[in-house]
């Protein structure tokens, strides 16, 4: 400002140029209050409580600035006291009520009734001292859970989670109570979070196994410990054995050049049939891939993962489940959710949290910039939703030509349903 002291103007540039130097931000403060530039004391007391939450130099003169009467400013006029009494403690409750209708709605769409989307995790629970693999204990999460991804939800009832609830119908057909099924699709889709969910639905224990959970470096201990797991599923029975990665764990042998890579297929291939009369009644194999056609094919016989799901990108409902719950805890106003939705499509579950993550780094670099804290609003959500491009289109280029060619049987009919509605094929 023109009508500004040169001291003024001076510390004004002292803390733009150290806007996390709490002590000259306040000196600042003090003299804009003594001028009675209240209001921007009171700016620059916020932001200094920002930096430094505890600090009672900055919450006493946010008080003295705001205009709260203190013991002392009640008293008539009269020589200052040996003493000053303490100053009463701030009504932060009163002051929240005042400001409360200044921050616009979160989401412009919708009712915000504060209901949050499902939490991507399935409660806790361990299996105590029967193994020494981690097994969780049925969780809370179902395919009602799962937000939107109807077709994947159907297809799963009917393949595989029907018969598994009816155990009359089941024993009228003489279906076993045993499973195989192989999720594929681009990564980051949901494919672990849809297992458990199957898992949920069961009513049944969950594991899951990972390349370096079985690979070691002493000749035969790989091979046992895919034994070991499977015993520990058949102890825990019903259980869901989720096999993520199949394409490391249950590489072509014919491409695999290392012994003990062939001997961990050859031993999960034992397991999955049952050896030395185990039975595997009560355990569901689940797996999951991004690049099933590098998948030992003796895997994916009758009896075995049989039965193949594409977990393709979240369509429109899944996004917004998917936006909502990666928003719900980040400083947002006004965010049309209907808009943003249609911005991101083809974008997987990864792909929408880092949306979500980068609108926030905007917003956070333009409030550390300015010294003024402001909401995530659509422009900075927009804004990351253009710079990041669908991390599903290369595996889409790369699935294209197997669909193309090497269809053989009819393993991937519904992928080259999927590229044909997309215009891909």
């Amino acid at each position: 400002m023109s009508d500004e002291s040169p001291l003024i103007r001076s510390l004004r540039a002292a803390v733009t140029a150290a806007p996390e130097d709490v002590h000259l931000r306040l000196h600042f403060a003090e003299l804009l209050l003594a001028e009675g530039r209240n209001d921007e004391a009171v700016t620059e007391a916020a932001v200094a409580l920002q930096h430094a939450p505890g600090d009672e130099a900055a919450r006493a003169l946010m008080i003295r600035a705001m205009g709260v009467p203190t013991a002392a400013q009640e008293a008539p006029a009269a020589p200052p006291a040996p003493e000053v009494p303490d100053t009463p403690a701030f009504d932060w409750a009163a002051a929240e009520q005042e400001v409360g209708d200044l921050v616009g709605p979160r989401f412009v769409t919708g009712d915000d009734t504060g209901t949050e989307a499902p939490l991507t995790s399935d409660g806790s629970g361990d299996a105590g001292d029967v193994s020494a693999w981690d097994v969780d204990r049925p969780g809370s999460v179902r395919l009602a859970d799962v937000g939107g991804m109807q077709e994947v939800k159907d297809r799963l009832e009917a393949a595989f989670l029907a018969p598994m609830r009816n155990p009359e119908l089941r024993k009228l057909y003489g279906k076993s109570l045993r499973g195989g099924l192989l999720l594929y699709g681009p990564p980051g889709c949901g494919k672990t979070f849809i297992a458990r969910a199957v898992a949920g639905e069961l009513g049944a224990s969950f594991m899951s196994i990972s390349l370096s959970d079985i690979l070691d470096m002493y000749i035969g201990t790989s091979e046992k410990n895919v034994h070991d797991i499977f015993e520990t599923a058949r102890a825990q029975a019903p259980c869901v054995v989720f096999l993520d990665e199949l394409d490391a764990l249950g590489a072509k042998r014919s491409r695999t050049h290392h012994s003990g890579l062939r001997n961990v297929v050859n031993q999960l291939l034992t397991e999955l049939d049952g050896i030395d009369g185990a039975e595997n009644e009560g355990v569901f194999v689940l797996a999951a891939t991004n690049v099933p056609w590098d998948v030992d094919l003796a895997l994916r016989r009758p009896g075995r993962l049989d039965r193949t799901l594409l977990v393709l990108p979240p369509d429109a409902p899944a996004r917004e489940a998917i936006l909502r719950y990666h928003l719900r805890e980040r400083p947002i106003e006004s965010v049309d959710l209907g808009k943003l939705v249609k911005a991101t499509e083809d974008f997987s579950g990864a792909d929408l949290a880092h949306v979500c993550e980068t609108a926030a780094e905007s917003a956070l670099l333009d409030s550390a910039r300015t010294g003024t804290v402001r909401m995530i609003n659509m422009k900075d959500l927009l804004g990351a939703a253009k710079q990041i491009k669908p991390s599903s289109e290369s595996w889409f280029a790369s699935a294209r030509n197997v669909a193309m060619f090497a269809n053989d049987g009819g393993m991937y009919d519904d992928l080259v349903a999927y590229l044909k509605k997309k215009r891909k094929l």
